[in-house]
């Protein structure tokens, strides 16, 4: 059994996410995604280990099985009511060795550095310089980046530093929730690069690659958004959608008029839009544009034409590459 098995086989799970004292955190990730997370950041005993986004709590305590008494976890979260509580549970369950602080974790946590690990449950816009920095030599990463400026494109990756070098090893399909400067209420939308929404009759929003070149009234985006949801002309895709492939496929193709979109709860939609054009797929398959005969979804037809042809590519099939951008990285993906 491995040492993530076993330390998810010690620490009470639901004693974290559904507390009796704080109840129910909805800012929690999948434990079956966590689990896979922390295999491949390979923790060891003895080691000095920091996590960005202390969520439950529930991750920062397999940590600290991981590490055994003799090593050291920092856990950090924007968020004041969830460090305070995770450091509450973690005291009674007596795991001394998890200290929780509220932070904005982009900027890292040096009072701790240097870390042998380090693990984010939340996606910056890029990779900080910062966490670079504060990784001894040799060290993992293992974090979500975003390999398009629009929300939930993304890949987690697996980064190993050498002086002072990041190097990516391994990308696997997978994202959380974007890392933001406070406290997020609203878990349903985006926390960074919505360029519209509606908030009646229903929650709607949309994101878009080329908001440069949009006005100071965001009227490109909010005629895209109007345009896939009043009258909106729809139609069946046909096969089904393998939603990891597709979105990776539509991120890495350098179209900068790439969309993001959320027309419905819960049901994310990719496509092309323009000041006067829309066209979207949905997670179910769904093709929405403006009109039958709308020019982006020319476009967008083209594009799930060339994703077929390509083989619906894994995320895990593609090279990727880090892009020194200022003082941070930017995640890139070719084929």
């Amino acid at each position: 059994m491995s040492a993530v098995a076993l330390a998810a086989e010690t620490v009470p799970e639901r004693h974290y996410t559904h507390h009796e004292g704080r109840g129910a955190t909805p800012h929690r990730s999948n434990p079956a995604v966590i689990h896979r997370e922390l295999t491949t950041l390979g923790v060891r005993p003895g080691m000095n280990v920091v996590e960005f986004g202390t969520g439950s709590g529930y991750s920062g305590a397999l940590l600290a099985e991981l590490v055994g008494p003799t090593g050291q976890v920092t856990s950090l979260d924007i968020d004041t009511y969830l460090t305070r509580w995770a450091g509450l549970i973690h005291h009674q369950r007596g795991v001394d060795h998890v200290r929780c602080h509220t932070a904005d974790g982009t900027s890292g946590f040096p009072e701790q550095a240097p870390y042998d690990r380090l693990v984010a449950w939340c996606t910056p816009p890029l990779l900080p310089k910062a966490w670079v920095d504060q990784v001894v030599d040799g060290g993992l990463i293992v974090a979500p980046l975003p390999i398009a400026t629009v929300p939930n494109m993304t890949v987690v990756t697996k980064i190993r530093v050498f002086g002072g070098r990041p190097v990516v090893e391994e990308v696997f399909d997978g994202g959380y929730i974007e890392a933001t400067s406070s406290p997020k209420d609203n878990l349903d939308l985006p926390g960074r690069w919505v360029d519209w929404e509606h908030r009646v009759p229903a929650p709607s929003w949309i994101s878009i690659a080329w908001r440069g070149e949009d006005d100071h009234l965001h009227t490109g985006a909010r005629t895209a958004l109007n345009g896939l949801l009043k009258d909106a002309h729809t139609e069946p895709y046909g096969p089904e959608i393998d939603w990891p492939s597709w979105r990776t496929f539509a991120a890495t193709r350098g179209d900068h008029r790439l969309t993001m979109a959320g027309l419905t709860p819960d049901m994310w939609a990719i496509g092309h839009t323009t000041t006067t054009t829309a066209a979207v797929i949905q997670q179910d398959g769904t093709m929405l544009a403006d009109a039958h005969d709308s020019p982006s979804l020319t476009v967008l037809r083209g594009w799930l034409t060339q994703w077929e042809e390509a083989g619906r590519p894994a995320p895990a099939t593609y090279t990727p590459a880090l892009v020194r951008t200022g003082d941070s990285w930017d995640l890139r993906l070719s084929r």
